[in-house]
């Protein structure tokens, strides 16, 4: 079973704690992990910013909506219990429930105010409002920044494709220094570019102290690169009695290229353009920030009284 979306939750979550007992979200996620048949992976499963499980997220938001719409209550730190209003809208037998059904209680309308810019959409469908985004909040705005972000690096691209190839040079010197190879700037400019010959574009020290040398080749292509230019470069590395290169591309890798540097002597390191313009973004190379929000969450240690 795939993971349950958002809405999903609602009605399993709230016949879980129909006991009256008091719960921890621990006791929820265990119970609707076995309910939904979820695998290990889907657990695991992490939202972009890779601080929660997906599925962990969903469970939290949920306990909050129900939280605002007065179905479950707070009895102490990270603990809580279903309300009478709870009790009641399952007395109803309700097949399931969503956002539409909590935005009858005068206190969840207050707090689910869309703004214009809400993302949440509602949509006439039959005579009755649906509600078709089944993101959690934080969903919502990790979905806009991955769609931002995929849509600059796409513009990253299309930038380093209309770029003179001595650039695309010092770009490629500028990524790597700021991963932290190649010693300073000056050091690896004097590196990249210099070399030309059997196949290798550049040497770059590993680190500041040059302790060991990584040979690169930078194709600034729209074609895929295929396994003869890989081997061509492995076979330079052979030459240079080299154990360390990486080759770099602005369009992408065929598949047998990437298999066959998977069981080589050296290590070979592949990037394509997609992980360039990541890389790019990752390390503010051609880029620079706008707006910074924080998101900040409730710290319960604070109201925790001794």
């Amino acid at each position: 079973m795939t993971m349950p979306t958002f809405q999903e939750m609602f009605l399993p979550f709230l016949a879980c704690i129909a006991d009256g007992n008091i719960h921890t979200k621990n006791d929820v996620s265990d119970h609707l992990a076995v309910k939904f048949n979820l695998t290990p992976d889907e657990l695991a499963e992490i939202l972009p910013s890779g601080k929660q499980t997906k599925f962990m997220n969903r469970i939290a938001w949920t306990r909050t909506y129900f939280g605002k719409a007065l179905l479950v209550e707070s009895t102490g730190r990270g603990v809580f219990k279903i309300t009478q209003r709870g009790l009641d809208l399952l007395a109803s037998k309700p097949a399931k429930f969503d956002i539409k059904t909590l935005k009858q209680y005068p206190e969840f309308q207050t707090f689910h105010q869309a703004s214009p810019n809400d993302s949440t959409q509602d949509v006439i469908a039959n005579n009755e409002v649906v509600i078709v985004n089944d993101e959690t909040p934080e969903e919502r705005l990790e979905s806009s920044y991955q769609s931002l972000r995929k849509d600059l690096a796409q513009s990253l691209l299309q930038q380093v494709l209309l770029a003179t190839p001595a650039f695309f040079e010092q770009l490629v010197v500028d990524v790597l220094v700021s991963m932290g190879y190649g010693g300073s700037r000056v050091d690896a400019g004097k590196a990249i570019g210099q070399s030309g010959d059997e196949g290798i574009d550049g040497v770059i020290k590993e680190d500041r102290l040059g302790l060991d040398l990584i040979y690169l080749q930078a194709k600034r292509w729209t074609n895929p690169v295929g396994r003869p230019h890989v081997q061509n470069f492995v076979g330079s590395l052979v030459g240079k009695s080299a154990s360390k290169g990486v080759m770099l591309t602005t369009s992408r890798f065929t598949d047998e290229a990437k298999q066959y540097v998977k069981h080589l002597p050296q290590k070979v390191v592949l990037i394509d353009g997609e992980e360039l313009a990541n890389l790019m973004l990752e390390f503010n190379v051609g880029v620079s920030p706008t707006t910074t929000y924080i998101v900040k969450k409730l710290d319960m240690d604070y109201f925790e009284e001794s």
